[in-house]
């Protein structure tokens, strides 16, 4: 399983915490440039609600995406919710805006492929 995490910094925000979007992928999948694809994909489309839509520190919204072979989303599950509602659909929208994904690599043999963002709320790093 490929993790791939980013801070999303936001100014004035990232005193109490800031935003972190990590990625996993489905054990089978062996294509850190399809990974790298995937989550800069949902980090550039990614909306942080306001102050008021944060969610607690250390909480966390979790997308479940599935992708066909041609990239297409086929369905999204929120996992976990990181009880900020306006997180959570943020989360949720990010996925969804960043479809359709890159065809899955060439060596790929299953159908779909499942893929975890993680949209939390954490103490800054440093």
């Amino acid at each position: 399983m490929a993790v791939l995490a980013l801070a999303l910094t936001s100014g004035a925000l990232a005193a109490s915490g800031s935003p972190q979007l990590q990625t996993f992928f489905q054990g089978a999948l062996d294509s850190p440039a399809y990974q790298q694809q995937a989550f800069q994909r949902v980090a550039k489309v990614w909306k942080q609600p306001g102050p008021k839509g944060t969610p607690a520190l250390g909480k966390k919204t979790i997308v479940q995406a599935i992708l066909d072979k041609d990239g297409k989303l086929v369905s999204t599950a929120l996992l976990t919710e990181s009880g900020a509602k306006a997180w959570d659909a943020a989360a949720l929208a990010a996925v969804k805006k960043a479809a359709p994904f890159p065809p899955l690599p060439k060596g790929y043999a299953s159908p779909t492929l499942e893929a975890h963002f993680h949209f939390a709320w954490v103490i800054p790093p440093g």
